[in-house]
């Protein structure tokens, strides 16, 4: 089953939405904050449309498909936030309507949160408390 997803993922990667290259144009190469991306990233069973493990942040790109599966997309990301990922949403409407105003939120949006990481404590192993 994961050599499965593995390969879907690859199958994925060479066909990227418009909103979605648009997306890669804008981050990969450590273009912004230095921070490297990876596409259609496996976690847990899932795939993630961008995946950037330094800060643990997913980065979901959503199409029409997933006002139809909006139960689906809740629980898939209940998982992974369980595991210490947090989860940007965008739609390709916001992300292609007007490319220079969703490059300055992109920009905002992870500044604060690169801003909001760095002063949380590292997520500790499942079962242990942390100590006073």
């Amino acid at each position: 089953m994961k050599q499965i997803k593995k390969e879907f993922s690859r199958t994925l990667r060479k066909d990227l939405t418009k909103a979605e290259r648009f997306f890669w144009e804008v981050v990969r190469e450590r273009k912004l904050f230095n921070l490297k991306f990876r596409r259609q990233y496996v976690i847990k069973g899932f795939i993630l449309d961008f995946y950037c493990h330094e800060i643990l942040l997913g980065i979901e790109i959503d199409g029409s498909i997933h006002n139809k599966q909006k139960e689906y997309d809740q629980e898939r990301q209940a998982i992974i936030e369980s595991m210490g990922v947090a989860i940007f949403r965008y739609t390709n409407k916001e992300i292609l309507s007007d490319k220079a105003t969703f490059r300055k939120r992109l920009k905002c949006d992870l500044f604060s949160y690169i801003k909001a990481f760095q002063d949380k404590p590292p997520p500790l192993p499942p079962g242990e408390g942390r100590q006073r």
